[in-house]
């Protein structure tokens, strides 16, 4: 087969949905083989875990066939290469560590991911996702500073009297992040309500700031992110769309060219 076909194989529906199969059944392989009813079961799953990886090993062999080096172009190509690098580790072949041999096979688990790179709307989610760290990691970081303030404020305010959630700073820190969390913090405020009864006074403001608004800060930023991946994405199909237009009419053009070069070639013929 030439390029061209094998591009058209791997690109088509068929193609992608019998690897989102294998992958699916794969994982689910994988869920069962912790804890496989018998020995039989055991060796037919692994098995089957070999052929598994022996489609993904072919899948990409065609890709990289079909697209030679804009293989690697693609970030979602080199994301699954590295997926099933990673699970081609001969784990029963090269001496190690049981402990390390265990570790070195949760690997395949990390094929599930394969499917996020086979549907669009998740790949725009993990992109945003990405796309949204920078933005996340300051807020995190103003988070950070807030709960520093109230850290300092909390142990001279309530250390005295409520050691086990404010006697010292990595105290109060652990306090506070379980209030962040809105985990355990009713016990919390409670405990230290009933030595210091205005103490409300700290914690209202508290979670309102660090844990509704600072949430809703992460979850816009997230949101906005989003919304760019799919305008970009919309206009990249809008520009793709255009650039065939485009290779249409040079094509319809030189056919034109070709047809008129031929006319005039058969009518000197016939004059002859």
């Amino acid at each position: 087969m030439d390029r061209l076909s094998v591009k058209r194989l791997v690109e088509s529906t068929a193609f992608q949905t019998f690897i989102f199969a294998v992958i699916a059944v794969n994982a689910i392989t994988i869920g069962v083989e912790t804890k496989p009813p018998s020995e039989e079961a055991a060796n037919a799953l692994e098995v089957f875990d070999y052929i598994c990886l022996g489609i993904y090993v072919v899948e990409a062999a065609l890709k990289l066939y079909a697209y030679g080096k804009d293989y690697f172009k693609d970030r979602w190509n080199v994301f699954d290469f590295i997926i099933i690098v990673l699970s081609l580790w001969p784990t029963r072949f090269v001496p190690m560590p049981v402990q390390l041999a265990r570790t070195v096979r949760l690997f395949r688990v990390v094929r599930v991911f394969r499917i996020v790179s086979l549907f669009k709307q998740m790949r725009i989610i993990v992109e945003s996702l990405a796309h949204s760290i920078p933005g996340v990691l300051w807020t995190f970081a103003l988070l950070m500073v807030i709960i520093y303030v109230f850290d300092v404020a909390g142990v001279f305010l309530f250390g005295d009297r409520c050691p086990d959630y404010f006697g010292d700073l990595p105290t109060g820190l652990w306090s506070l992040f379980q209030i962040v969390t809105l985990e355990a913090w009713p016990d919390i405020a409670s405990g230290v309500m009933g030595q210091y009864p205005e103490a409300w006074l700290y914690f209202v403001p508290f979670v309102i700031i660090a844990s509704f608004i600072m949430l809703n800060i992460v979850l816009g930023i997230i949101l906005d992110t989003v919304e760019e991946s799919r305008q970009a994405g919309r206009v990249e199909e809008g520009k793709t769309e255009v650039q065939l237009a485009r290779e249409l009419d040079e094509l319809k053009k030189q056919i034109e060219t070709v047809q008129r070069l031929l006319d005039k070639s058969n009518n000197e013929m016939s004059k002859r």
